[in-house]
């Protein structure tokens, strides 16, 4: 064991991730060795960051938790802390279960968490300081805060609390120290992108803030997730055209289409709103590639509701779509007015034939690139192969390209290539030309 050094684990979502950064940052700057996500914990202090999303993230979060206590009992470790969404929405019930924690920490007071352990914090609140977990050519900038959409299934109001932008002059000083860092790539992230601006300026500030950052020399990718249907800032498309650094990307979750599911899950959209939402998107920014995801299973999802899920992914061809079957979460609208009526087994045979449904549409749309040439940012080197990933690919969640050794390729640097051959869910490429 050594003293004065941290293990971070990070559970959940990359929006946990940017703030188990900022820790690391915190503590290195209070004379800490940190480690994120080791294989075998050896430090003097553990800190686990929880999701607590779903169903499934609980128990993970849950079962890590555990697996840290043991790790306290056999003497591996001297102090457990956690932190995150979970915690948040149930630190007293997490104090009494599970008492061999030193301290529950939730999704907002983190930053005591040195000053608690006797040391003067460095930074100020509002810094932006990060040791950066991702590799290096790309990072993730949460742009926002909080939730107030209130979505019949989602637990995320109930965690985050209501929406709170961050100024937009904090963001963009923050990507202009993380171009000085060599950062290339950014993966602009937040519960709801559409809603930016809102409650600190009055109006949809997304699009000012991306032209603005998509000029910041340095600056070659910028990605857009987690837009809302609803109030959809459209000055953002002209962006997207303007700027050839701003990827023909955008990830902005659907849910689902009935007009009466949409109704139950307090979408405040429907389905013609939605069907016109995606015709003008992909009018307005030729090329495209739009991320989504779909829900199955949602209490009273008939077969007719489905069979119409169903047309609408045939109609709408996503490039990358994911879909999970709805888990009741206590506390939420829906968990206190609708049954959970639809079988598990139904839950799964819905989401496994949705999903074999994508996974042709994805095939055909890799096929249709086949030929192409694209630049590619590249990743990291395998036995056989460079893994990269065009404009359309987000990091972790989306298709990757290999491509063959004919040539040594820089790691973090731009490589144009010609793809030749495809799969539903990688591309295979040659190197054509030399780094740009």
């Amino acid at each position: 064991m050594i003293k004065n050094s941290v293990d971070i684990i990070t559970l959940g979502c990359s929006k946990n991730l940017v703030d188990s950064e900022r820790l690391m940052h915190r503590f290195a700057e209070a004379g800490y060795k940190v480690r994120h996500d080791p294989e075998k914990v050896s430090s003097e202090y553990v800190v686990v960051n929880t999701c607590g999303f779903i169903g499934d993230a609980k128990e993970e979060s849950i079962e890590m938790i555990l697996q840290m206590v043991e790790a306290k009992k056999a003497r591996k470790i001297r102090h457990l802390y956690v932190m995150g969404c979970l915690s948040q929405r149930y630190r007293e019930e997490l104090e009494t279960e599970i008492p061999e924690v030193d301290k529950f920490y939730g999704k907002f007071d983190w930053t005591n968490l040195i000053t608690d352990l006797g040391t003067r914090d460095n930074d100020d609140a509002k810094d932006f300081g990060r040791i950066l977990t991702t590799p290096p050519h790309y990072a993730y900038v949460k742009i926002a805060e909080g939730c107030n959409r209130f979505c019949s299934y989602c637990a995320i109001p109930l965690i985050t609390g209501r929406f709170v932008s961050y100024p937009m002059e904090e963001l963009l000083d923050e990507v202009r120290s993380l171009v000085a860092r060599g950062v290339k790539e950014f993966q602009i992230i937040a519960q709801d992108l559409s809603s930016y601006g809102l409650d600190l300026y009055g109006e949809l500030k997304l699009p000012e803030l991306i032209d603005r950052m998509a000029q910041i020399p340095g600056v070659k990718w910028i990605r857009l997730h987690y837009a809302y249907p609803s109030q959809f800032p459209y000055d953002i498309l002209p962006v997207m055209r303007r700027h050839a650094n701003v990827c023909n990307y955008l990830d902005i979750a659907l849910q689902h289409i009935s007009d009466h599911i949409l109704k139950d899950m307090r979408r405040h959209v429907t389905k013609q709103e939605t069907y016109d939402l995606l015709k003008r998107i992909r009018a307005e920014v030729p090329g495209i590639h739009i991320r989504t995801t779909l829900m199955v299973g949602y209490p009273g999802e008939t077969d007719e509701d489905f069979e119409e899920l169903k047309q609408f992914v045939r109609d709408a061809r996503f490039e990358r779509m994911g879909a999970f079957a709805y888990s009741e979460e206590e506390g939420t609208y829906a968990a206190n007015h609708f049954p959970d009526s639809v079988p598990e087994e139904v839950k799964q045979a819905r989401l496994d034939e949705l999903m074999a449904l994508q996974e042709e549409i994805a095939l055909e749309n890799n096929r249709s690139k086949v030929g192409q040439e694209f630049d590619v940012m590249v990743d990291r080197e395998e036995e056989d192969y460079y893994v990269g990933r065009t404009e359309y690919d987000s990091p972790e969640v989306d298709p990757e390209v290999l491509i063959a050794k004919s040539r040594t390729l820089p790691i973090g640097e731009f490589c144009r290539v010609k793809i030749v051959e495809a799969m539903p869910f990688e591309l295979m490429a040659e190197p054509v030309t030399s780094d740009r």
